[in-house]
């Protein structure tokens, strides 16, 4: 009963990774959200600033090629930080661990199916 033991771990350590894998991706996800929402904020207000101080030194275009600028890049930083998140090593483990499970178990099923060909050839026949 190696092989279902074996099996067993496989989908244990499978659970686990994904679990884990989950709990990163809705992490990333809420922490994105927040980020957008805060620097929506932050932009209405900073737009509003950096217009009245603008308004004297640029022309409405230079002003507006200004805030596009800014906002892109601001953007940009954040969409990289909310997908940068890789696997832990919690889930890498999990990987491994169920990698090297079903590998056995396969071992283990490839070796069984021998001795029982193995068995039923030195059988005795009876004719």
């Amino acid at each position: 009963m190696r092989v279902l033991r074996l099996l067993e771990t496989a989908a244990e350590a499978e659970a686990l990774r994904l679990s884990q894998r989950a709990r990163r991706t809705a992490r990333s996800t809420l922490l994105g959200a927040i980020a957008l929402v805060l620097l929506t904020g932050a932009l209405g207000f900073a737009h509003v600033a950096a217009w009245c101080w603008l308004r004297d030194h640029l022309t409405a275009l230079q002003t507006a090629a200004v805030f596009a600028g800014t906002d892109l890049l601001a953007a940009v930083i954040l969409l990289l930080l909310a997908f940068r998140s890789g696997p832990g090593a919690l889930e890498r483990e999990a990987l491994a661990l169920r990698r090297r499970a079903l590998a056995e178990a396969r071992e283990s099923v490839a070796f069984s199916a021998l001795v029982v060909r193995l068995l039923r050839e030195l059988r005795p026949r009876h004719d």
